[in-house]
């Protein structure tokens, strides 16, 4: 079970990777275009990321429906006809969303040349949204089918459009240029993705009339998922709020400790994906528990490679986030805190997943509304006394509860597996 979760999941970490890497790449484009471009996408970026992050946490809720049908995939196929008229109900409110930018920008205080900027850019961001939302979740259904080596082809394909784009059509037409760079690569990974999910399944999805009641039940598990989801990114961003307040070079040390964070995390959040169809398909409940076990062991695994190389490297790894001593200085002291953290986070990351292999996403949405809902409510007076350290240490101690939380959650939802029909 070992090998196979982690065969699994190395596909999805590269992919992961790869989307990073593309990220990184239009960010710095955009940076040597002009300082206004990089402000109006960093606002854009505000609601654009948890909208998305929403919508793939709704796909990743189709899992646990079509991992059963491994040895006949076809049979699924209803299922995800289904689905897309859910993915593409999200996908429109994140569309809505991110055309409310330039009003919420103004409501903010944020800056009229910021605003001009923007441009055309919230409307081919919301077709953006649009597309990746009617590609149906197929990259989480190939992944369920045991085909996560196909993800890498669609990933490499989108951020290859992403980057040659951008690369081309930034420097003569700013934002402008960024938001044809995203649609196109989303058009390229979608169609992608849903090749190989043609191939995989031996027959094409298509569409059908919408089934409510099937609809609610695949709702049920995607919708708490994406709420989830919609609660850590806004936490996170009251507690990066907090740091602002402590001073310019403790928020900027905390604005590398955060992508550190992000990249160290890629590693168990693949793991805790690969492990989705094992716990799914879990005959009983030692199979399910195993199943977690080992994706948690491995996530820490690999948790534990990469705080080794960061603590080796140090202040030169460092050396490529910022060129200020001071906050490198800053993040170096904080980096065995900030390690801790992100173990906790990552084992967390697996049990709450675990959670959505048994369809019991509501359960993860309601631990992270209690722990979250707590830090938020403490960043900022925890800020004014403790400073930047602080707010790590309560980053760390809200994760750890929530390993707590998230881990006895999955034991006790876990007890009824074999007592329930596949489909239940």
């Amino acid at each position: 079970m070992r090998s196979g979760i982690l065969r699994a999941a190395v596909p999805l970490f590269l992919s992961m990777v790869t989307t990073t890497l593309g990220t990184l790449v239009v960010t710095s484009v955009l940076g040597r275009h002009a300082t206004v471009t990089l402000a109006a996408f960093a606002v854009m970026s505000a609601v654009l990321n948890p909208a998305s992050a929403a919508v793939v946490g709704a796909l990743r809720g189709l899992a646990p429906f079509v991992a059963p049908y491994k040895d006949a995939p076809a049979a699924a196929v209803p299922i995800l006809r289904d689905a897309r008229w859910l993915t593409l109900l999200v996908g429109t409110a994140g569309a809505l969303a991110v055309l409310c930018v330039p009003m919420l920008a103004r409501a903010t205080g944020a800056p009229a040349e910021v605003v001009a900027e923007l441009g055309p850019l919230p409307w081919l961001l919301a077709l953006y949204l649009l597309v990746f939302a009617s590609g149906g979740g197929a990259n989480t259904v190939l992944v369920a089918l045991g085909h996560s080596r196909q993800v890498l082809w669609s990933s490499l394909a989108a951020t290859t459009a992403m980057i040659g784009c951008t690369v081309a059509l930034v420097p003569p037409f700013g934002l402008a240029g960024v938001g044809v760079a995203w649609l196109l690569s989303g058009v390229a990974g979608v169609a992608v993705s849903n090749l190989c999910l043609r191939r995989a399944l031996g027959t094409r999805v298509g569409q059908a009339r919408p089934r409510i009641k099937e609809i609610v039940r695949l709702g049920r598990v995607s919708i708490p998922l994406a709420g989830t989801v919609l609660i850590k990114f806004g936490g996170l961003g009251v507690v990066t709020f907090a740091a602002s307040a402590t001073g310019t070079r403790d928020v900027a040390a905390h604005a590398v400790l955060s992508t550190l964070t992000g990249f160290i995390m890629l590693f168990s959040i693949s793991v805790a994906q690969a492990s989705v169809p094992e716990v799914a398909r879990a005959a009983d409940v030692t199979q399910a528990r195993r199943a977690n076990r080992t994706a948690a062991l491995l996530a820490l695994a690999g948790t534990a490679i990469a705080a080794a190389v960061l603590l080796g490297f140090g202040d030169s790894a460092l050396m490529l986030f910022s060129d200020d001593p001071s906050v490198r200085e800053r993040a170096v002291a904080l980096l065995p805190l900030m390690l801790l953290a992100s173990t906790a986070d990552g084992a967390q990351a697996v049990q709450g997943i675990g959670l959505t292999a048994l369809k019991r996403s509501g359960a993860s949405l309601i631990y992270f509304a209690a722990g979250y809902g707590v830090m938020v409510a403490v960043a900022a007076p925890v800020a004014a006394a403790w400073g930047l350290a602080g707010l790590w240490w309560l980053m760390a101690v809200t994760n750890g509860v929530l390993v707590v939380l998230q881990g006895t959650g999955f034991h006790r939802h876990s007890a009824r597996v074999g007592a329930v029909s596949v489909g239940a």
